[in-house]
């Protein structure tokens, strides 16, 4: 108790620098300057008898769920979602994949007044918190008033698990008080556990079981056709031009890029085009300098236009279409893997049969890319010249980039059915 005292304390004298925050991320992406009431508790839509309550909390989260909020809306059809996040990205990417078939608001901050106004709105019957969302009044609330709080799709890395470690007198009743804990590992149940976890179980990762949106597909095509300039043909080898898209990059792996690009330009074939997509929206505009900088020419999504023979460089500056960028390409490369930041989801471009590679550092998704890299699904670099080696040997060997497609399908074939098995468990649990 007197932890769960100081951690509310340390949150109102937080609450000025909270504010702050909000603004100065507004600068870039003006949506964390709207809807601020939602954030304290306040809400402008009408109330809600019936509801469950998932918890997406940016980009990653709510892709992962889409195939449960599919699959609850099949099973309760009478029942509304409520989608709540933190960030703008994934606020945007749920309007993208849900539209209005969905209530999205922010996730109130961890403060009990404001998650009582929130639970009073929206009276959620079930809360789905996705991966590691752990917010002490949030699950204290709810098991206040009754509502069974589950964590799914859950991980724990050894080095999360022993920061959460340090601050074990708060975070083990916390754990504790989760109805329960689906994760993707037996490793990740182990970890969880040890914190304070209670009926935990292995059910898999969600993420195996990606929905395509159709229309991605067809705009993958449409790219390749009228924006990259291939031809309009089902095979990806017969485009006029190879298409090289380089997604979900973050701050300085454009840069690594560029420069062995530099060095090893003759790798790659002279007619490439290299679709470049910042994994933030306000690094949109960064990238074009950088291109800019360098006298490298280029043209935007925006800018609706066809690359010009001789233009090399694409930036990806929308929101909402990764998997229209995927699909149009010959080869995809996932960012945030160069640099120690994690990696981002290689199940995307695996997902629409595109060779996909990836950097050493990957810790966000350690077993996928390991099993990926394993059965010939993805292919690892050490670092940015090897990148730009293994990117033109795939260029110029069709057979090879037909084997990992083949190899693709029958990785994500044998790993999905959790969201089916995660709905189960939950079933059986409030039973």
């Amino acid at each position: 108790m007197i932890w769960r005292g100081l951690y509310t304390l340390l949150g109102f004298l937080l609450m000025p620098a909270l504010a702050l925050r909000l603004y100065w991320r507004g600068r870039k992406n003006p949506l964390y300057r709207q809807h601020i009431g939602e954030r304290f508790g306040h809400y402008r839509t009408p109330p809600l008898a019936d509801t469950i309550w998932i918890h997406a909390v940016s980009v990653g989260e709510t892709r992962a769920a889409a195939p449960l909020i599919a699959q609850l809306q099949k099973r309760y059809p009478q029942t509304s979602i409520v989608l709540t996040h933190m960030t703008a990205t994934g606020r945007a990417t749920g309007a993208s994949l849900f539209g209005d078939t969905v209530t999205q608001v922010w996730l109130p901050y961890d403060y009990r007044f404001a998650v009582r106004r929130f639970l009073n709105h929206y009276s959620p019957r079930l809360a789905l918190l996705m991966e590691t969302e752990v917010w002490p009044n949030v699950i204290g609330e709810c098991r206040r008033r009754g509502v069974p709080c589950f964590l799914v799709n859950a991980r724990m890395s050894e080095c999360s698990a022993k920061k959460y470690a340090l601050f074990s007198s708060l975070m083990q009743p916390v754990f504790a008080a989760l109805r329960g804990v689906a994760v993707q590992t037996e490793s990740d149940a182990k970890r969880l556990a040890a914190l304070g976890a209670r009926n935990v179980a292995v059910i898999g990762n969600l993420k195996f079981d990606i929905l395509i949106p159709p229309e991605m597909d067809a705009l993958g095509k449409d790219f390749r056709k009228h924006l990259l300039g291939g031809d309009d043909v089902g095979d990806k080898n017969k485009a006029a031009r190879p298409i090289w898209t380089i997604a979900s990059t973050r701050d300085g792996e454009e840069t690594l890029i560029l420069d062995a690009l530099c060095r090893a330009r003759h790798k790659l074939p002279d007619n490439i085009v290299i679709v470049i997509v910042p994994r933030h929206p306000e690094r949109f505009d960064v990238v074009a300098d950088l291109l800019t900088k360098r006298h490298l020419a280029f043209i935007r999504r925006s800018d609706h236009i066809a690359v010009p023979d001789e233009t090399t460089f694409v930036v990806g500056d929308s929101m909402g279409e990764l998997f229209a960028y995927y699909a149009a390409a010959d080869v995809a490369f996932v960012g945030g893997s160069l640099l120690p930041l994690g990696g981002q989801n290689l199940l995307e471009p695996i997902s629409v049969g595109t060779p996909t590679l990836i950097g050493r550092h990957t810790y966000n998704f350690q077993d996928i890319s390991v099993a990926a890299c394993r059965d010939g699904a993805a292919l690892r670099v050490a670092d940015a010249d090897a990148l730009i080696e293994q990117v033109g040997e795939l260029l110029t060997n069709l057979e090879k980039r037909e084997a990992m497609r083949t190899a693709s399908r029958r990785f994500l074939s044998e790993h999905r059915g959790a969201t089916e098995r995660l709905v189960t468990w939950i079933e059986e649990t409030l039973r």
